[in-house]
């Protein structure tokens, strides 16, 4: 988990909804997997990737080092958008942009956004 601290208060679902658009790419069918979401525990705020959750949830995880690499990738690019600010001060791995699409807020409806985790709260809503 990469902790990191927002700006504001509406910080939080501007993030929720940026990461929505990052992630993997299939562009011939137009079809975008999310890395990464966003996590509030106990007054703090991590990005995590997806495979990150699954740790969490005690399910099995083939978390690798590249998939790392995106994550940090990924919150580099929110703290250059202004959205955050990453608290780990150190130098972290990064990805290259290549393995990275970002959908523009304006594309959006031309693509199919999906999650490989949905977050309790959401599926226990969606049961």
């Amino acid at each position: 988990m990469l902790e990191i601290a927002l700006p504001d208060p509406d910080a939080f679902l501007k993030i929720k909804e940026t990461l929505t658009r990052i992630g993997v790419a299939s562009k011939k069918d137009k079809k975008l997997w999310a890395s990464c979401a966003i996590l509030h525990r106990q007054g703090r705020y991590y990005i995590l990737h997806f495979k990150e959750l699954f740790v969490l949830d005690g399910r099995p995880s083939d978390i690798t080092i590249e998939d790392i690499k995106r994550r940090n990738t990924i919150a580099k690019l929110l703290e250059q958008w202004g959205l955050c600010s990453v608290v780990y001060t150190g130098a972290l791995p990064q990805a290259s942009m290549s393995n990275i699409k970002v959908v523009p807020h304006r594309e959006k409806g031309e693509w199919t956004l999906l999650s490989k985790y949905t977050m309790r709260s959401e599926r226990k809503r969606n049961d």
